[in-house]
């Protein structure tokens, strides 16, 4: 049974090729999933789909496969770059015929209602137009239109529109008479306003004066007086996006679910135990760290110790086994050791 799926026959051909060359080098490496997705940082789920063309995956798990297989990182990051493109345009092609279907739906949606019409022949029904006089009481009911009073009442119906809007704007343009807009005294009560307004905005300037003046006379004592600012303590350092953990927080925590592992670890200590890799992997990032064991057969066990407390782990099907995380204050502390099959048994130093 071969080990990968066929790709998906609508991928773009810049697409399928980068996902090829990526199944070409977890093959050269000799590598599970597992191992992969343990040595890269991103989950042995997200690799399956990024290695069958469900998912393009991001440039910094490329470059953390690029590390992991020993593969210049440049030309790989080159055709990332290339597919990148390609899954854009092919995005935004979904994403618009997506609106047009949304468009089309709305458009029949909207023909095939009946309720936003009014009586037949009568157009839209909507409210009363800006401008127009309400009914007047008594208008003829059931019509569908409103009855409108004349303006002035004469014989032949309201004025033509655009006198009517002329006469409305004029009658907004034009002053308040005396004694009508305002009232008897109202003249009288604007000039008190006035005059109250200006004597208030006076007062304000001589304040501002007077202020700014007292305030350069004694800006001397004032310093002295002042207190000396109390320091403050910094905030403690955000964690980077995707790590969920730090120190003892970590310990016993899986530290590819945590996101400890990938680029915020790296090896501090190794032993070759038999035909077997024994390291010990530090995450400075999360204060913590593990051991790893690979090339190993089902059976064998690893542990991690530091500070007194200790995580252990075990190769069950795959060729590697890490094991749970341990807080970790730096990478020189930290102690890795396997157990074999056959009874060996190794520690690592540091390097």
């Amino acid at each position: 049974m071969p080990r990968w799926k066929a790709l998906p026959e609508e991928l773009d051909p810049q697409v399928k090729e980068f996902a090829s060359q990526l199944r070409r080098l977890v093959d050269r490496s000799g590598l599970s999933l597992a191992a992969v997705s343990d040595r890269t940082g991103y989950s042995k789920t997200s690799w399956e789909r990024y290695l069958n063309g469900r998912l393009l995956a991001p440039k910094r798990a490329v470059l953390a496969l690029a590390e992991v297989t020993g593969t210049n990182p440049v030309h790989l990051t080159t055709m990332w770059e290339l597919a990148e493109r390609a899954w854009s345009r092919a995005e935004m092609r979904h994403d618009k015929t997506m609106e047009q279907i949304r468009i089309s739906q709305a458009r029949t949606a909207l023909g095939e209602s009946g309720g936003t019409e009014g009586p037949a022949g009568s157009g839209p029904a909507t409210g009363p137009r800006a401008g127009t006089t309400p009914t007047a009481p008594g208008g003829a009911p059931g019509t569908g239109r409103s009855s409108v009073i004349p303006p002035d009442g004469g014989p032949n119906g309201p004025a033509p529109r655009v006198a009517r809007h002329s006469a409305a704007h004029a009658a907004h343009a034009a002053p308040a008479a005396p004694g009508r807009a305002s009232g008897p005294g109202g003249g009288r009560r604007r000039t008190v306003v006035f005059v109250a307004g200006v004597v208030g905005a006076l007062l304000v300037i001589t304040s501002a004066v007077l202020l700014v003046g007292l305030g350069g006379e004694d800006d001397g004592r004032d310093a002295a007086r002042s207190p000396s600012p109390t320091p403050t303590t910094s905030a403690p350092k955000p964690l980077p996006t995707g790590v969920k953990c730090t120190g003892t927080d970590c310990t016993g925590q899986d530290p590819q679910a945590m996101g400890c592992g990938g680029q915020y670890a790296t090896t501090v200590a190794s032993a070759t135990v038999g035909t077997r890799k024994v390291e010990v992997r530090y995450s400075e990032t999360c204060g913590a760290a593990w051991a790893r064991i690979s090339q190993a057969v089902p059976g064998d066990t690893v542990r991690i110790t530091s500070g007194g407390a200790a995580q252990n782990g075990a190769v069950k099907i795959d060729k590697d086994a890490y094991t749970p995380m341990v807080a970790a204050a730096n990478g020189t502390d930290p102690e890795a050791c396997a157990t074999l099959t056959n009874g060996t048994k190794g520690c690592t130093t540091p390097q």
